[in-house]
């Protein structure tokens, strides 16, 4: 008997050591809160037969996205790095798209941006849903006002049916309010937004 079409999706973004353990090199203050909420969000969409989709920084050594090499990023998720893998209490079970791969800017799961030819390219999360049979996404994970922000813009633009999970994210906040101002420019582009993730 065939498996039904599975519909719907969670992309669990940049649940990594150097953003959610206090030790690493680019720590979102608000992760270690929302890391019991997000294995909650994996629960039950595994649950309930979703495909589940996990987002990687995975930068080499230099890259124009770092400080050191003119962008404005500490060093942060090189390839193969502890740093750069899921934070141990993520199960894993589940596609991992991998950002930044050749030294690109990589926030979105969906795409990522070559810095010296200013040109975006798409990673293969798109067609990955598109061949499930994906319509809804609901997203999760780090960080609210970059990676978060920019695979839910993305998600929408595409035609997907998008969720936030509120309480399951956490922002960097550059500067005071990017992490709400970022919630209202996804509001505003047709993102729901769910309240509770449970935990």
């Amino acid at each position: 008997m065939q498996s039904p079409t599975r519909r719907r999706a969670l992309i669990v973004v940049d649940m990594q050591n150097d953003f959610a353990d206090p030790s690493g090199s680019l720590f979102v203050a608000g992760a270690p809160l929302i890391v019991p909420r997000v294995v909650a969000a994996i629960e039950r969409a595994r649950a309930a037969g979703d495909l589940l989709v996990y987002t990687q920084d995975w930068h080499p050594a230099h890259t124009p996205h770092f400080a050191q090499d003119g962008g404005i990023w500490p060093v942060h998720c090189v390839a193969g790095t502890p740093g750069a893998e899921l934070h141990p209490a993520m199960p894993g079970d589940g596609p991992r798209i991998r950002k930044g791969v050749n030294g690109e800017d990589g926030y979105s799961g969906f795409s990522v941006r070559e810095v010296v030819a200013d040109e975006t390219k798409p990673t293969e999360l798109e067609p990955l849903l598109r061949d499930a049979g994906v319509e809804d996404v609901t997203v999760c994970g780090l960080a609210t006002d970059y990676c978060v922000r920019a695979t839910a813009l993305d998600a929408a633009r595409l035609g997907f049916s998008t969720t936030l999970l509120r309480d399951a994210i956490a922002a960097v906040e550059l500067r005071p309010g990017d992490g709400d101002r970022a919630i209202d420019e996804m509001t505003r582009a047709g993102v729901a937004i769910e309240a509770t993730a449970g935990a």
